[in-house]
């Protein structure tokens, strides 16, 4: 009996965890995202420091072998460590709206509707300038119409 409710109650646990979550607001993205960018900048800070203890380290013991009188190796080049200043945090750009966006048709091509069926623009220019009796039909879909 013990048994059952104990996996009773764990089926009902793990179906809660998989339950989806919402969305994350705007807001918390935003947060999110400063806080990759202030960890990303933190690991740089953190390879800086390293980078710098470890000249030390190397140049006290390069003094110290060769108070020893022992012979030191040639140094290794290295690069030399890169500071990576202050934490700046710049959000991205917000997207701007479509109707600020640019992405409508420009007014000279909003005079002809678009075309649906398998013509071509020029087919559908043509048969605007010509009479209708002459027009032939564009393939045979259509003259199946």
């Amino acid at each position: 009996m013990k048994k059952t409710l104990v996996v009773i109650a764990a089926a009902a646990l793990g179906a809660s965890a998989w339950a989806k979550l919402p969305a994350p607001t705007p807001e918390a993205q935003a947060k999110a995202a400063e806080t990759a960018a202030k960890a990303a900048w933190q690991g740089k800070v953190d390879g800086f420091q390293l980078c710098n203890v470890q000249d030390r380290v190397v140049a006290k013991y390069r003094a110290s072998a060769a108070a020893a009188g022992k012979t030191v190796p040639a140094a290794v080049a290295t690069p030399p460590c890169t500071d990576p200043g202050p934490f700046v945090y710049t959000p991205p750009e917000a997207p701007k709206p479509i109707e600020a966006a640019g992405a409508h048709s420009p007014a000279s091509t909003t005079g002809t509707p678009p075309v649906t069926t398998p013509q071509t623009q020029a087919e559908v220019a043509s048969a605007a300038s010509a009479p209708a009796s002459t027009v032939a039909p564009a393939s045979a879909a259509s003259a199946a119409k």
